[in-house]
């Protein structure tokens, strides 16, 4: 990893957060490396659950099967259970096998059990014929129309999970096939992460409550609000704090009250590098490591401060609408997934066809917000002029490009690859 100064020793936080030198700031990717070679975040805690209050919660054990599913081999077809090495000769029909009960009896050589889709196969059969492929005899036996193979139409026993096997692996989220899973599995008190506590943290004197008027110069404080609908869709729990002012004493009791009540603590604003962007030194006076990394080569967001005040991370998002939830949804999202305890995957994502270029600029990442549209058989992105200081701009969009550092421009007709907001995004409207 290079040696910059947007790698910041907490002892020199304080004294290198004038101006950002842009040729040695980091890629999104190398400052998260670079966060957590720094950071050790505590364990998050474990609770039990019921089963419908596990939704969308990340497991905290392995699932490990205690027996075999299937228990026993099962008919895939309404028809007939019978041995296949009796060829195409008669059966005798000696019994029926009722759904959700035991098979009466094993089979003998020349006999045939009814058998319903789903039901225990007897005993002595191999094979299931379905009841369209029988003819039925006048004393009621039945003869298959071809010989049937071993194993047609059953399920074996523990196909679908061996006693033993672990099934879901910690740290997965639990959505509905994971439910049906556990349930399967007769897990009915379910081991998940306990929710990580993030405080937001607002600061600026131009912010006013959504509820006022803004005046001349002031803005209301919407980005609580987005910030805290992501985290919640990423599986955290957010905490609001009180607001701060563009002071140092007032910054302080804010970040400290956060810190004494929350696990991680996300500001937005005051991360750059103004006289009055505070959040990255007063950080670094509560404790190591400190501002960790500030600045990142991307737009929108360059002014991004990852640090941490021992296991406990201190994010500062830009204070830009759209440059602070994009860098929320882009960059931030696998420190969140850590501190829920989930093993990180790539936000879901589709391919499109590019309706206009997409050009970023050479050694910097750019996260481009697009509306999607169905046309015809295919997708269509159209790329949307980035504009930090709009509020409606990512909700106007069905996902980003991202086009990185050293990625070559995409002409319009060609292809890109839509990432999706946590939210979803936008709906895909027909062209």
């Amino acid at each position: 990893m290079q040696d910059s100064p947007a790698l910041l020793p907490s002892s020199l936080a304080a004294a290198s957060l004038r101006s950002f030198d842009v040729a040695r700031l980091f890629a999104p990717a190398a400052a998260i490396e670079a966060f957590f070679a720094r950071v050790a975040l505590a364990p998050p805690g474990v609770e039990r659950l019921a089963l419908d209050a596990s939704i969308g919660r990340v497991l905290a054990e392995d699932a490990v099967a205690r027996e075999d599913h299937p228990a026993h081999p099962r008919s895939t077809m309404d028809g007939f259970a019978l041995r296949s090495g009796d060829g195409a000769r008669a059966r005798r029909v000696v019994g029926e096998v009722l759904m959700g009960a035991a098979p009466p009896r094993a089979l003998e050589a020349g006999e045939a059990m009814r058998v319903p889709t789903g039901g225990a196969v007897p005993a002595g059969a191999d094979a299931v014929v379905p009841q369209e492929d029988v003819d039925v005899d006048a004393d009621g036996s039945v003869t298959p129309r071809e010989i049937a193979l071993p194993g047609a139409c059953i399920t074996p026993r523990a196909e679908d999970v061996r006693s033993g096997e672990t099934v879901l692996s910690a740290g997965r989220r639990l959505g509905g096939p994971e439910l049906g899973v556990l349930a399967t599995l007769g897990i009915t008190r379910v081991p998940v992460f306990v929710r990580p506590r993030i405080g937001i943290l607002s600061t600026g004197d131009e912010l006013v409550d959504p509820e006022r008027a803004p005046l001349a110069g002031q803005v209301r404080d919407s980005n609580r609000y987005a910030v805290a609908a992501s985290l919640v869709a990423f599986g955290a729990q957010p905490v609001q704090i009180a607001r701060s002012a563009d002071l140092p004493d007032a910054l302080r009791a804010s970040l400290r009250a956060a810190l004494e009540t929350c696990d991680a603590v996300f500001s937005t604003g005051g991360s750059s590098v103004g006289e009055r962007d505070l959040v990255p030194r007063i950080v670094a006076e509560f404790g190591a490591p400190g501002a960790i990394v500030h600045g990142l080569r991307v737009k929108p967001g360059k002014p991004t401060l990852l640090a941490a005040v021992g296991p406990k991370p201190v994010i500062g998002l830009p204070g830009n609408p759209t440059s602070s939830l994009m860098i929320l949804e882009a960059v931030v999202r696998p420190i969140v997934a850590a501190l829920c305890g989930e093993r990180y995957a790539a936000p879901p994502s589709f391919g499109a066809r590019a309706k206009g270029a997409f050009a970023g600029r050479a050694g910097w990442t750019w996260y481009v917000p697009v509306r999607v549209r169905r046309r015809g058989a295919e997708l269509e992105a159209e790329p949307m002029t980035i504009r930090s200081a709009q509020t409606s701009l990512l909700a106007r969009a069905s996902g980003y490009v991202t086009i990185e550092e050293d990625a070559a421009p995409v002409e319009a007709g060609g292809w890109v690859n839509v990432s999706l907001f946590s939210s979803g995004g936008a709906p895909i409207e027909t062209a």
